[in-house]
């Protein structure tokens, strides 16, 4: 120290002794500003052991039974990877772009950070690169600057220089490289190369050809700014300037670059968003259901979140099944809306019943916000009326913007038909499509998890098996005549047929198949209300349903998984099953944590026997009843049986289809329960539920991979059972019955059930 302080005061020149003072000055102020940083005086820097143990948040995956990525569940959307499955020309192209002396630098390249200084800054050339390294930017991926002011971004430089430094004594290279894509951000809450390959070509990591390679490593300069899908001439110039440097480093020949530049740019975008994609009601019922597993996990001191443990959720969907599914929903619902539309003209409620629209005002937001502030009903309803704001409606020609009112989007959406339908496999009760509504974006209510309707007509099956298993022969004759209970203030149900029924006497199987109203109810009758309530029950229907007469014409309100559940044990030998949609839960390695297996009844529900007759009564709704449409209109021949359904006023349209392999159930109608069809020819059953299954049908019959269902056959029914449906399907009253019997007139009776 002594040297050199005589040194110093040898200097003769001032002017160079000021100098070097401030020079050391200067960098003793660097010196400790830098220590400060490192101390954590300007904020903490992770030691090395949080950087040895930094854990990803990681989506959630849900797939298909036939292992298709169909929706995820995050907070960050990112599935990370292993180093094996990066190609190699992607590891090429990011090292040429982004870090050309990446595998000689040991965390901060200060030849780079000179280079980046004298050719990007003075000369302009922007193909030079950046000046931090891979290294410094998983910094920055790892803990995300803050703040953007000069004096921070020095300081939050240097921290990522410093961390640099920590990552590269505690990972090789490889494993460098490797959190870097698994964390690096593409924009829109994408984060890592495998979720960016999945979004914009729907190809795994590992699938990646060069071109997506160089085009997704392309947009890590500016998500935005190269994003192939909202700027694709810009996303494409920078692609191929990716592959220039490839070129300039080694990796791609001279005569190669050409032809690859001059390819265009091909994208299959799929982005897993929560309100599109295929099956969005289906992905919310999982995430409820997985919801509820993990929360019973939790409580036995697991740590497990849907939105950052990365598990993967098999499912039971199929997948085609599925698209076809909601393809056919699409095309029916559209046509079957325009008539429904038509068929009303402009004396349709939501357009002319001021009464109703007021009622339904009522129930708004906006109604309920402005009685809050002491508005009056007059001042409300001008307010709901005339206060126009922008409004993005739904439509089956794509979304609607236009200045609209609250009243205007009530009766927009007030007019809407919505279904619900299902399809499982009746064996082990696994769902294979699952169409919740017509639009989950704008219609969140599932009407196959959330809502219940009156079932109709397909209810009767039900009572039919009950009289069954009450000893009742299916070749007993039941009057259509249309009969008033007394006892129940005179209630008289009616057909739709002709006055001549009151003449006509059906067999079990005729009155089903034509689902003769009068009929069922005398079948109920006999059977006795409480045998029937409790047929259902064993069933598998836990509804609480109507112990009244009415029981019979379908008024109980049932959800569609039990209305499914029930028709299994009709091909299951009289046992149901319970509907289910996830298989397996495993972990982010690929480990089970859980499996889900069939729950199906251990006692049958009825005979074998008494199961068979009913199968063939519900084939005879295919081949000759109120179902026959499947054979007429739309030419299946496959083995067939089913019910239509229709509920009182047109409200509610069903139809279950059963095959060999497969249970499909359809509902149609509005969400609103004061609203139906306007006539029964158009909101019947077989008009606006049954092409539902019967178009799917036809797609499934087209392609040979669907044979295992579609080609399947129902097996042959005993002897016993054609020889107890082996009678006449209608007896005409005698004569003299005829004589004194007058059709306009009701029978009046009690109702003895």
């Amino acid at each position: 120290m002594n040297r050199i302080l005589s040194a110093f005061k040898k200097i003769k020149s001032p002017y160079l002794r000021y100098s070097i003072l401030g020079f050391l000055c200067i960098f003793t102020l660097l010196l400790i500003f830098l220590l400060s940083i490192n101390i954590g005086l300007w904020g903490t820097i992770p030691s090395k052991k949080e950087l040895s143990s930094f854990q990803y948040q990681v989506a959630s995956e849900v797939f298909t039974s036939d292992s298709v990525l169909i929706g995820k569940y995050y907070l960050n959307d990112r599935q990370p990877i292993v180093y094996e499955e990066f190609p190699e020309h992607l590891l090429q192209a990011l090292v040429s772009i982004e870090d050309e002396r990446f595998y000689e630098h040991s965390g901060v390249d200060f030849p780079s950070l000179f280079r980046v200084g004298v050719k990007t800054v003075i000369m302009g050339d922007e193909s030079s690169g950046g000046g931090s390294t891979l290294t410094q930017q998983l910094a920055k991926n790892l803990y995300p600057r803050k703040d953007r002011n000069n004096t921070n971004i020095i300081v939050d430089k240097i921290k990522e220089m410093i961390i640099s430094k920590r990552l590269e004594r505690l990972y090789t290279k490889e494993e460098i490289l490797t959190h870097y894509l698994n964390t690096v951000s593409f924009g829109d809450n994408t984060f890592g190369i495998e979720s960016a390959a999945l979004k914009f070509f729907n190809v795994r990591t590992e699938n990646l050809n060069l071109l997506q390679a160089a085009t997704l490593v392309g947009m890590l300069k500016a998500t935005y700014s190269y994003n192939p899908r909202i700027f694709p001439e810009k996303s494409r110039i920078r692609r191929n300037l990716v592959l220039t440097t490839m070129k300039n480093n080694g990796f791609i020949a001279n005569d190669e670059l050409e032809n690859l530049q001059a390819s265009p740019l091909q994208l299959d975008y799929r982005e897993y968003d929560y309100n599109s994609g295929l099956a969005p009601y289906f992905r919310e019922e999982v995430r409820k259901q997985m919801l509820f597993w993990i929360k019973q996990q939790n409580e036995s001191g697991n740590e497990l979140n849907i939105y950052t443990s990365g598990l993967k959720i098999y499912t039971t969907l199929h997948y085609e099944m599925q698209k076809l599914a909601e393809e056919v929903m699409v095309d029916h619902m559209a046509k079957l809306q325009q008539e429904f539309e038509k068929s009303y003209g402009q004396n349709a409620p939501w357009l002319k019943d001021d009464k109703f629209l007021r009622k339904m005002a009522r129930q708004t937001s906006a109604y309920k916000n402005l009685k809050k502030q002491g508005l009056e009903e007059t001042q409300i309803m001008d307010s709901i009326k005339q206060t126009k704001r922008k409004m993005t409606l739904a439509s089956w020609d794509g979304d609607i913007e236009k200045q609209a009112s609250t009243m205007d989007s009530l009766q927009h959406y007030l007019k809407f038909l919505n279904t619900g339908s299902l399809a499982l496999n009746p064996e082990t009760g696994e769902v294979l499509t699952w169409v919740g509504g017509i639009n989950f974006k704008h219609f969140k209510y599932d009407h196959i998890s959330q809502s219940k309707r009156q079932v109709g007509s397909t209810f009767k099956p039900i009572v039919y098996t009950a009289a069954l298993e009450q000893g009742i022969e299916p070749c007993t004759y039941f009057s259509a005549q249309e009969v008033a209970y007394e006892n129940l203030k005179g209630w008289s149900p009616s057909n739709s047929g002709e006055k001549d029924e009151a003449y006509l006497n059906y067999s079990m199987e005729e009155g089903l198949s034509n689902s003769v109203n009068t009929i069922a109810v005398k079948v109920l009758e006999k059977t006795g209300i409480d045998n029937v309530l409790a047929q259902a029950q064993k069933m598998g229907i836990t509804a609480e349903l109507p112990n009244q007469p009415s029981l019979a014409l379908g008024t109980g309100e049932i959800k569609i998984t039990e209305l499914a559940k029930a028709y299994t044990s009709y091909l299951n030998k009289g046992k149901s099953v319970e509907p289910f949609i996830i298989k397996s839960i495993s972990d982010r390695n690929d480990s089970v944590l859980a499996r889900f297996e069939p729950k199906n009844d251990d006692k049958a529900a009825f005979s074998e026997e008494n199961g068979q007759i009913m199968l063939e009564m519900m084939k005879s709704t295919v081949n000759k009843g109120t179902a026959s449409r499947i054979r007429t209109t739309y030419g299946l021949s496959n083995d067939i049986a089913g019910k239509t359904g229709t509920t009182q006023n047109n409200k509610d349209a069903w139809f279950v289809a059963l095959t060999p392999k497969l249970v499909h159930i359809t509902w149609v109608g509005l969400d609103n329960h004061e609203i139906g069809f306007k006539s029964t020819n158009l909101g019947q059953g077989a008009n606006a539920a049954l092409p539902l299954f019967a178009l799917w049908y036809q797609k499934l019959n087209k392609d040979s991979s669907f044979n295992k269902f579609t080609k399947a056959k129902f097996p042959p029914p005993d002897e016993g059972v054609i020889t107890a449906l082996d009678c006449e399907p209608v007896k005409r009253d005698g004569f003299f019955k005829r004589l004194f019997k007058n059709p306009n007139k009701k029978k009046s009776k009690k109702f003895r059930g």
